[in-house]
């Protein structure tokens, strides 16, 4: 609808995403521009080409040597949403071949960046005053397999550049990689600068629902992973997805997804309505009616909401690091060793700061903290962060030709200003991006 909505107000569009990537010729793409999962560095010159009535497809590999590459380079100049906090993928595609998903279509096999580029980024963000860093993939528990190393290993490598007063948060593992490195893993998320929250997706507690899935681990192994680390790591937060109505869930199937919730009281829970996504196995076999799904749902998310995780931890004094502002915009939000919300009162000295505070109060998915008076205020970094919309990646001498360039009122000015950014071998992104706006000039 969107796409058609555009369209019809003579706009051009270019599709990025797993969805186009993976069936790039289904009819309501006929006639578009399509950027792969591994081209995004080239979005501009599908932009421009696209602009000029041309229709593009780059869905392509990146390949070295014929080997297959993680995806678009790591020190590429980006804009964070959030100053404060470093996004970075370690590896794409996975190992797996779940029937429901659409991601392995379009992302293929393991591909996992180098421990060195890694680093080599997280030392980057420190220096420009991000204060936290999420390692993100479609399972960072396989990290390495491809590569002849392993997730631990680069832990460890990526701890020791995280300064005081900042933290690592770990992205979602599958059960089966994290099994072998259990006793690795415990140590590093007992580690103070590191996040003890792990997102292990179980989508199902029956065995039969997970063998349909082809999800290569039985409920047994969760809940070893589970057991171990809540022994290992104490109070660790463990957030799960559960999927809902899969195809040949039966109502004894559903009940012992329930008692899993029951049994562990995740505090973090996201309850999926199963969807069939066109092409896929899971989208050719014998559905769950719409009702018994959508009944489902609800009796699982009205489990979720029958108990609170946090009222046992009021009165706690708690070190916190405040990143963000809440979405009413009346407090300020951080998050605890825990990886739990804690939303304290909106002062700017706080912010990118790691504090003592006081819990007072507790909900279902937050608590609130005041900051004790004689606490003290940790702060991850002497460098300024950058500030919002301003770009990551370029050199002072970039910055100033670009601050020059954007405060320049006439085209001569701001091409001669051009001309001497390239001078300075300027990211070839950032080249592109400039060059597009004079070449209909000179």
């Amino acid at each position: 609808r969107k796409i058609q909505k555009a369209q019809e107000g003579n706009k051009k569009v270019v599709l990025a995403g797993c969805v186009p990537q993976a069936q790039p010729r289904q009819d309501y793409l006929k006639g578009l521009s399509i950027i792969g999962v591994q081209q995004i560095d080239r979005v501009v010159e599908v932009v421009e080409e696209t602009i000029k009535g041309h229709s593009v497809r780059l869905l392509g590999q990146k390949k070295d040597n014929g080997k297959r590459l993680g995806g678009a380079r790591l020190d590429l100049p980006k804009i964070r949403k959030n100053p404060l906090i470093e996004i970075i993928s370690i590896n794409t595609g996975c190992l797996n071949a779940c029937t429901y998903c659409k991601t392995k279509h379009a992302r293929g096999d393991l591909a996992s960046y180098p421990i060195e580029e890694l680093v080599d980024r997280a030392k980057q963000s420190f220096q420009e005053g991000v204060c936290e860093i999420w390692l993100t993939s479609e399972d960072t528990g396989a990290y390495g397999r491809d590569i002849g190393t392993d997730l631990p290993t680069l832990l460890w490598k990526l701890v020791e550049a995280v300064p005081e007063g900042a933290m690592l948060r770990l992205g979602m593992t599958n059960p089966p990689y994290i099994l072998e490195h259990l006793e690795e893993m415990a140590k590093i998320l007992n580690h103070p600068r590191v996040y003890a929250f792990l997102h292990i997706p179980v989508q199902s507690a029956s065995d039969s629902v997970l063998m349909d899935m082809k999800r290569e681990y039985c409920v047994a192994d969760f809940k070893q992973v589970v057991d171990f680390l809540k022994e290992k790591v104490p109070g660790i937060t463990i957030a799960t997805d559960i999927i809902c109505g899969f195809p040949g869930e039966t109502d004894e199937d559903f009940q012992e997804t329930m008692k899993l919730v029951e049994q562990y009281r995740f505090p973090s829970l996201f309850i999926n309505q199963f969807y069939p996504r066109p092409g896929t196995p899971a989208a050719k076999m014998h559905q769950v009616p719409a009702a018994v799904k959508k009944r489902r749902t609800k009796d699982l998310s009205q489990l979720f909401h029958s108990y609170n995780p946090y009222d046992h931890k009021v009165g706690e004094r708690q070190r916190v690091l405040v990143t963000e502002e809440s979405f009413d915009s009346n407090y300020y939000v951080a998050h605890n060793r825990f990886y739990e919300q804690v939303l304290v009162p909106k002062d700017p000295l706080l912010m990118g700061k790691m504090v003592e505070v006081n819990i007072y109060e507790a909900g279902k998915h937050f608590m609130k903290g005041q900051p004790e008076s004689d606490a003290r205020v940790y702060t991850a970094s002497i460098t300024r962060p950058l500030a919002k919309g301003e770009v990551s990646g370029l050199t002072e001498v970039s910055k100033r030709h670009f601050l020059l360039y954007y405060t320049s009122k006439t085209a001569t000015v701001q091409f001669n200003v051009f001309r001497s950014w390239c001078s300075v071998k300027m990211n070839l992104f950032v080249y592109s991006l400039l060059q597009s706006c004079f070449k209909n000039i000179y």
